[in-house]
């Protein structure tokens, strides 16, 4: 019986320290781009600037000429909106 145990316990150590390090979120998309996309960071900057001073939500796409950098804007500024709004509280 203790020689069952003495291998069961090691494998159940490794088990259970395998699920406290492991990541079930993952990275978010938006994070791998924020470290290398200068449109994105600009746009995630002014999206969250225009939401915290109650701005009404129009990306302004006019500051980056290629159609690639305009969607990138266009995906931060978005992302920089929402979390502002998401962060401010209704009874201020």
């Amino acid at each position: 019986m203790f020689k069952h145990f003495a291998y069961a316990l090691p494998l159940l150590m490794c088990f259970g320290a395998g699920l406290l390090v492991s990541n079930t979120n993952g990275p978010q998309p938006h994070q791998a781009r924020m470290a290398t996309d200068g449109a994105f960071r600009d746009g995630l900057y002014v999206g969250r600037f225009a939401a915290e001073t109650k701005r009404p939500y129009r990306p302004p796409i006019g500051r980056w000429s290629a159609p690639s950098d305009r969607a990138s804007f266009t995906a931060g500024y978005q992302l920089g909106y929402n979390q502002a709004l998401a962060n401010t509280n209704p009874y201020q």
